[in-house]
């Protein structure tokens, strides 16, 4: 494709604006035309996106330059009388068609062979309160945002070093994503930067649709058959900040208020914010008891069918969770229903408003507690179990991880009951390979990915 450049005369820049984008069509894409210093000139900007303030006071001054004042070049009218700090020059057309697609406004003026890009955008944001899923009883109360740049000066708050640097780069032929690499540069394994790089500029995706998720396809061809998240994703700009320190790579998208953390592993998809805000004790607690938590989530259910399975392995004193009562369900059948009933009321919950959600979970969990059981379809213990592992689910602060533990449940929940013990055992064999092979981008194991400078991984 041909590089077009802009033309001297207003009438042919203004032409082709308008060949290329529907000025007249769209009323969100404004044209504006004045007189500055005697020659014709033409804003485009998008509405909206422009502040009002910033634009009145811009204008003021052009219309206050005289004939004779008017310079002969771009370069000098743009440092002598654009009161504003954010100023490009551009002669490519492209180059002046994706800065006025993201809001920049730009200005034609008859004579000059290029365009005066001004930077008064401002983007539609919302507060950057804290995050609905990743709470924290101390620390910050803020949160990332849907504006790339507003999270990226939530980081640079916290991290005042020269070393820490922020790539911006575009993906997306359509809709041209702004996408921010996060690194301290003293810090970084120097490799798995290169393997980043290298691997966005190989995305060849029209847009984003569903952003950070979007990229994380593009940047990693998962195995369907391996559900555990190659990626760690956080709300929390301490968070972030923390990895940042730690020589990790953070990736920010525009629109998304999430950053994206790499490389990862286990231990880290396990931690949350309240872990380095507490002494070390308490911390170690908290970590330990997570762990046993996230253990449990998996095997227990499946542990509880084999040995009902098998009534002859409860030993005596644990002789009271053999289920007494008649069954007139098989049990793998009344544990998968759960399951599912125990997704649609998290399906139900998200899309309930917020007036209505106590009543309803009130009156759900009467039905599935107490009638549910005296009406002969669940026994007391399935219930009870099944109660524990889907609030355990909720001390687990990956979404991804905690339905990747999910899956490995059924799993063995399946084997277990057509196979009896060897379809535990198997199972078994099957969730630990499932971490072990598990690699992430950096192509090391999931158990240890940790990356110094220099390559070398530092197991956790």
């Amino acid at each position: 494709m041909e590089k077009k450049t802009v033309s001297k005369r207003l009438d042919d820049n203004v032409q082709d604006i308008c060949r290329v984008l529907p000025v007249q069509e769209s009323f969100d894409i404004v044209q504006r035309n004045i007189i500055i210093g005697g020659r014709k000139s033409a804003f485009f900007f998008i509405d909206g996106f422009t502040k009002d303030e910033s634009m009145l006071k811009i204008m003021d001054s052009f219309f206050g330059i005289t004939e004779a004042e008017m310079p002969g070049d771009a370069t000098t009218f743009a440092q002598n009388f654009i009161p504003y700090v954010e100023v490009d020059i551009l002669g490519d057309f492209q180059e002046i068609l994706k800065n006025l697609l993201s809001g920049v406004t730009c200005l034609f003026i008859d004579g000059f062979e290029v365009c005066i890009a001004i930077d008064c955008r401002t983007y539609p944001a919302r507060g950057v309160d804290e995050p609905e899923k990743d709470k924290s009883l101390r620390g910050s109360r803020d949160g990332f945002v849907e504006t790339i740049v507003f999270n990226t000066a939530l980081i640079r708050r916290r991290i005042r070093d020269e070393h820490l640097i922020m790539e911006m780069t575009e993906i997306g032929k359509s809709s041209r994503t702004d996408v921010a690499i996060c690194y301290m540069a003293d810090r970084v394994n120097e490799g798995m930067l290169s393997v980043l790089r290298r691997k966005l500029e190989e995305i060849k995706v029209d847009d984003l649709r569903m952003n950070q998720q979007s990229l994380a396809e593009g940047l990693y061809k998962r195995k369907w058959y391996n559900p555990f998240p190659k990626f760690k994703f956080t709300e929390r700009p301490d968070t972030a900040s923390a990895c940042l320190l730690e020589g990790k790579i953070v990736i920010l998208v525009d629109n998304s208020p999430s950053a994206m953390i790499l490389p990862t592993s286990i231990f880290d998809m396990i931690e949350e914010a309240n872990d380095h805000y507490f002494p070390p004790i308490t911390n170690y607690y908290l970590k330990i008891s997570r762990a046993i938590i996230t253990v449990l989530t998996v095997f227990l259910v499946p542990l509880f069918l084999l040995f009902m399975q098998n009534p002859r392995w409860v030993p005596e004193m644990f002789e009271f969770v053999v289920v007494k009562d008649t069954i007139n369900i098989p049990l793998i059948f009344q544990i998968l229903i759960l399951e599912l009933a125990i997704d649609g009321l998290r399906l139900a919950a998200l899309n309930t408003p917020s007036m209505l959600s106590t009543p309803l979970s009130v009156i759900a969990g009467i039905v599935m507690g107490e009638f549910s059981v005296k009406s002969g379809w669940f026994n007391s213990e399935v219930m009870l179990y099944m109660a524990f592992v889907s609030v355990a689910n909720y001390t687990q602060p990956n979404f991804e991880l905690g339905y990747a533990l999910k899956f490995m449940r059924l799993l063995l929940l399946v084997l277990t009951a057509l196979l009896n013990w060897v379809g535990f055992a198997v199972g078994c064999v099957v969730v630990i390979l499932c971490v072990c092979v598990n690699k992430t981008l950096s192509g090391r194991s999931y158990l240890n990915v940790t990356l110094d400078k220099n390559g070398t991984g530092q197991g956790r």
